[in-house]
């Protein structure tokens, strides 16, 4: 029998410093271009310019949607590493501490010497966040540097949509991964990511990916028409993986084959911010799938996790959280 790989997930992205203050609605229309809840790249000027708008009153903790995925299933116990690359600052090897102090493996990042990549959030009273990113080392990461030897003895690889925006680098991410042997998964991350790379996922839709996570939004993009997102889940499963259309405060739709669920949110007491909410259903779906949980309960997880992150600020769940966590997502584990 075949040894058990070393790791249960790698996930492949920009291992961002997460910036997040909390902000109005006024502050965004009259600092912010673009549109309110989106991801947009700037330069590190850029961010800096907000910050000093801000008066400085930001929190900061390591993110990257891939990232904040590995690391959720880390917690819930999955064996993970993660494919990035990290800056030469005393920013990179703060967030490479926490990655391990999580319970993620440090061993497949890779590393350049210029500052590392930050993101800020800012975070309106709804809840919604408005995201403004430079990706520093991260953009950094070229597909020569990536090879099937960075997914050895790895069972599954997730990528966040960020990638996206770099297709060279995307594709050769995929294809390796592919020769090592993975099972994929690719989070479309946000409406943007989509609106610029929609040939490209089909593409890679009809080559095969195991697992699509979208939400409404991306969802939306990906088939051109809002609403119907039942449907959407019928039609990114009928390429032959899972889909995950995820709704936010309305639970999800999970398609698989023939066979469509129906995932119940989470109710959250006290909405403080939405970072990282997607991301952190994806760790738990992930790691129910992973360890062999039927479809509905890998659902349940993520709604679990999804709804305990938009209570904190951030996309880190608090210590002091998890052993309940845990022991829900144990009892939907055994059913």
């Amino acid at each position: 029998m075949a040894s058990e790989p070393n790791f249960e997930l790698i996930g492949v992205g920009n291992p961002i410093m997460d910036l997040l203050a909390h902000v109005d609605d006024n502050f965004l229309q009259k600092h912010v271009a673009g549109e309110k809840g989106g991801m947009v790249l700037v330069d590190d000027e850029d961010i800096a310019d907000l910050i000093h708008k801000l008066g400085g009153d930001f929190a900061m903790m390591p993110g990257g949607s891939a990232a904040n995925a590995t690391l959720g299933a880390a917690r819930l116990g999955l064996r993970t590493t993660y494919l990035g690359k990290l800056g030469g600052d005393i920013t990179a090897k703060h967030y490479l501490s926490n990655f391990r102090e999580a319970g993620g493996n440090g061993s497949r990042f890779k590393h350049a010497t210029m500052p590392n990549g930050r993101c800020l959030s800012l975070v309106t009273p709804d809840g919604q966040r408005t995201m403004r990113t430079h990706l520093g080392a991260a953009m950094m990461l070229d597909p020569a540097e990536i090879s099937a030897d960075d997914f050895r003895h790895t069972r599954h690889a997730h990528i966040e949509g960020y990638l996206l925006f770099n297709q060279a680098l995307a594709d050769k991410v995929m294809t390796s991964a592919r020769a090592a042997g993975c099972t994929l998964s690719i989070d479309l991350a946000s409406f943007e990511v989509v609106n610029v790379a929609r040939d490209w996922i089909f593409a890679q839709l009809r080559e095969g990916v195991d697992i699509v996570f979208a939400n409404e939004d991306e969802a939306g993009a990906l088939f051109q028409r809002l609403g119907d997102y039942e449907a959407q889940a019928r039609e990114l499963a009928g390429f032959g993986g899972i889909a995950a259309v995820k709704l936010g405060a309305e639970g999800a739709w999970i398609a698989q084959g023939k066979d469509l669920h129906r995932i119940a949110p989470v109710l959250a007491k006290n909405v403080v911010d939405t970072t990282g909410a997607g991301d952190a259903w994806a760790a738990g779906f992930l790691y129910g799938h992973l360890r062999g949980a039927t479809v509905p309960a890998a659902g349940a997880i993520g709604s679990i996790l999804g709804s305990e992150t938009v209570q904190h600020l951030g996309a880190a769940i608090p210590e002091m959280h998890w052993p309940r966590i845990n022991a829900l997502a144990d009892k939907l584990l055994i059913k």
